[in-house]
């Protein structure tokens, strides 16, 4: 599966983004998935993860209450939308997908991702 993110850009603190993530090739709803970040000069982060029907989500402690993820299996998108955004919350980032999570399964390690997309730049200004 091919994945493709979009929706990053400049943003004051304190408002709202959603990005996107396209997939194609494979079926979509057959993959867990996920969003990890990477600010400048930090490692790669868990985000948000969702479970290949939607029902199941979880969350990095950081964006909790602020974030949600879904995902639309009918066309193939998955979505992250960010409220309340603050300056560390700067940051690439990556949309990625798991063949092998059980159904009922979310996935939060990027080692487990099988996919990846190239990243959104998400710049918020304080």
């Amino acid at each position: 599966v091919q994945l493709q993110a979009s929706g990053g850009g400049l943003v004051q603190a304190g408002g709202s983004l959603r990005l996107s993530c396209a997939a194609s090739g494979r079926t979509f709803k057959n993959y867990a998935a996920g969003w990890f970040r990477q600010a400048p000069g930090k490692e790669r982060e868990f985000v948000a993860a969702i479970s290949r029907s939607g029902i199941y989500t979880y969350y990095a402690d950081s964006v909790k209450g602020r974030f949600t993820i879904s995902r639309d299996n009918a066309k193939n998108t998955m979505y992250l939308q960010m409220n309340s955004l603050n300056a560390e919350d700067t940051a690439v980032y990556y949309c990625a997908a798991d063949q092998n999570a059980p159904s009922r399964t979310v996935v939060t390690k990027a080692a487990d991702m099988d996919y990846w997309g190239k990243g959104t730049l998400v710049t918020v200004s304080s």
